[in-house]
């Protein structure tokens, strides 16, 4: 009964068109990091190579040029109790960037992707909260770093 409830949904999973997402398909060869180094960065450079993207020193040879113009994480007090201690916080983690073909003179417009988690606060589980915090920046980061992979593969040669 469970082998048929399987074949089933995968059926119905495979005839609607749902694929895993899988690499982002790039269509340039190479590329060259600039600006600031960035808390994503090296997981960007991982991240391109994996795609089979070659990662330049120089822009030379590049086909598109990235500048990494910057990074922000921000954490604001979301919601109090009703005794004015903290119950909620909001995290930011945002990076700004542009790009430019290798041929071209001109640079694109800045551009900021932004990721934003809240979480519960309570003082009573610190340790557990600071470590929930840091899990929440992490998942941003690697979110943010997906969605400029994404971006990246909407620039054609």
């Amino acid at each position: 009964m469970r082998a048929l409830f399987y074949a089933g949904l995968l059926a119905a999973i495979t005839s609607c068109g749902f694929q895993l997402r899988g690499a982002a398909s790039i269509s340039f060869e190479s590329i060259n990091i600039q600006g600031s180094t960035l808390t994503i960065s090296k997981n960007l450079v991982k991240s391109l190579k994996t795609n089979g993207i070659t990662v330049l020193d120089t822009a030379e040879n590049a086909d598109v040029l990235l500048e990494l113009m910057g990074e922000e994480s921000e954490k604001r007090i979301l919601s109090l109790s009703g005794r004015g201690l903290v119950n909620e916080f909001e995290l930011f983690y945002r990076i700004h960037y542009r790009t430019r073909y290798a041929d071209a003179a001109l640079w694109s417009p800045v551009k900021t992707i932004e990721a934003r988690r809240d979480f519960s606060y309570s003082d009573a589980n610190l340790l557990a909260k600071q470590g929930e915090e840091k899990q929440l920046n992490e998942n941003m980061q690697t979110d943010v770093l997906s969605n400029l992979i994404r971006q990246l593969s909407t620039l054609k040669k």
